[in-house]
């Protein structure tokens, strides 16, 4: 089996490339449904959550109200940094399960983990079972990655550049990658380089 680590900045195209690779045969995990699988009503996430930051960002069902702790750990780089303190080890977690699921269920497959906050997340090769062969960096200008949020997603300049601050530079996650998606272009050249970089790492079975 070979683990492939995908990143990138916020709407840097990593479902994009996510997307192409599992079209072309790859088993897909999203730590964002992870993240959100971590802080589901009766998980232990979610009770860590609410025991540090209150009961007031419950919503009427029991779930966690997200747009209101976004709001409120976003605007706080203390709060967010205790926020992932108790969301990445779950996370972790529960990727490691995944894997170690696909492992048994298809020994020779491509899985790619697609985990937009790997530098933050300090995941690194080995760390709870995660040994990544291959680590894809989408990349994308940060202007072109502001002009997406404001376009497709309705958010403020002010709030899509807080969002970016708040993450990993991009030097940084350039500095891990084995391999760059440069996604500023159009879509069709995105899926082009995902394309030659599923002709490298697919078995021989399904590179063709």
């Amino acid at each position: 089996m070979q683990l492939i680590a995908l990143t990138g900045g916020i709407a840097a195209g990593k479902s994009t490339v996510g997307r192409r690779l599992a079209e072309l045969g790859a088993l897909r995990i999203d730590a964002d449904q992870l993240a959100r699988d971590a802080v589901a009503p009766g998980s232990p996430g979610l009770a860590q959550v609410v025991a540090r930051f209150g009961d007031g960002l419950l919503a009427a069902d029991g779930s966690l109200n997200r747009a209101a702790l976004g709001e409120r750990v976003f605007a706080d780089p203390d709060e967010l940094a205790a926020l992932n303190a108790i969301v990445h080890p779950e996370v972790r977690r529960l990727a490691d399960e995944a894997i170690q699921a696909a492992i048994r269920t298809a020994p020779d497959a491509v899985v790619v983990y697609e985990i937009p906050l790997l530098v933050e997340s300090g995941a690194k090769p080995g760390e709870g079972g995660l040994d990544w062969d291959t680590v894809v960096v989408a990349d994308a200008p940060v202007e072109t990655r502001v002009a997406r949020m404001v376009e497709l997603r309705g958010m403020t300049e002010a709030e899509a550049r807080s969002r970016i601050a708040n993450q990993a530079s991009d030097e940084d996650r350039r500095a891990i990658a084995d391999v760059l998606i440069d996604t500023s272009g159009t879509e069709q050249e995105t899926l082009e380089q995902v394309d030659a970089l599923w002709r490298r790492i697919a078995p021989a079975s399904s590179a063709s």
